[in-house]
């Protein structure tokens, strides 16, 4: 069966008429004709019914019609994996994130895409959201790890993970224990060092203010690891979210907020672009979808 002559079948009964069809699919009436009448002699059957108020498929019709549907929908597929193949024996993919993201979000998605794409050149890069967003704009990046959500409607963003921020406590100096459960009242008790980085530091103290309190700011540091060790050796109390902080020394005390917070971690595209398979392959493993859901492991 020629999926050709079902395509003009489908295309006669979306437009009503051999006439129009023709003119969408840019070719001759003749031609859409002759289609009808092969496959109408393939099957036995009369498949349109033909009149002064246009073509419209018979019951028999409308039948095959449904499965003809399934047939292209089908075809579809099959030329949507061939060509994504095609795509995918070489290409590159940038992607830019955050330090945190980069350090331990990155490193097994990137060895499971080498495994299964090793033509694929993956380049990541480190920066701050605010620069990351500009580099997606200015298409240096195609992918850009970023904390949902955005005020802007130009990405195209999806959650890909998420991550408490932490209270960093150092070990008593009398070891007294530290309950598991804090109140706001035994966080005012601290000097807190504070991640001089604006977008986190402004999520914790809203968060904060919400419930009539706010930290006693010892110290303003810029390095996440700096605050962790700074933490260690007794300075003062911190708030992190859990990656930027990682590796926790042992000596270091971590419990959750009275209310717990999180950061929303996503990938970002930029919207109406049509991206190169290797950046949809990239997409569909941070996603699981695609060519890394569930039932495709294991298959290619």
């Amino acid at each position: 069966m020629n999926l050709e002559h079902l395509r003009i079948l489908r295309t006669i009964v979306a437009c009503g008429s051999f006439s129009t069809a023709a003119l969408k699919l840019d070719i001759s009436q003749s031609a859409v004709s002759r289609a009808v009448a092969a496959l109408e002699a393939e099957l036995g059957v009369s498949l349109l019914t033909r009149g002064r108020f246009g073509a419209h498929p018979t019951r028999v019709g409308e039948r095959v019609l449904h499965h003809a549907e399934t047939m292209l929908e089908l075809r579809e597929r099959i030329d949507h994996e061939v060509n994504l193949a095609k795509g995918l024996q070489g290409g590159r993919v940038r992607i830019a994130s955050f330090r945190s993201a980069a350090t331990h979000l990155l490193p097994p998605l990137l060895a499971q895409f080498r495994q299964r794409f090793p033509d694929i050149e993956v380049a990541i890069t480190e920066d701050e959201p605010v620069e990351i967003e500009q580099a997606l704009r200015e298409g240096r990046v195609d992918i850009g790890l970023i904390a949902l959500p955005r005020a802007s409607d130009e990405f195209d963003t999806w959650e890909i993970a998420r991550d408490e921020f932490v209270v960093l406590l150092p070990a008593s100096p009398i070891l007294q224990p530290i309950p598991t459960q804090l109140t706001w009242d035994m966080l005012a008790n601290y000097s807190f060092i504070l991640y001089n980085y604006a977008e986190c530091t402004v999520v914790v103290l809203n968060h904060w203010a919400q419930w009539g309190q706010s930290p006693q700011v010892a110290y303003e540091i810029k390095e996440d690891s700096t605050i962790v060790s700074m933490v260690a050796q007794g300075l003062g109390a911190a708030i992190l979210p859990r990656l930027a902080a990682l590796p926790i020394p042992n000596e270091i005390q971590v419990r959750s907020l009275p209310v717990p917070l999180e950061r929303i971690i996503g990938a970002a595209i930029v919207s109406n672009i049509l991206q190169p398979p290797a950046v949809f392959a990239f997409l569909d493993l941070m996603r699981g979808t695609g060519l890394f859901a569930p039932n495709q492991k294991g298959n290619g």
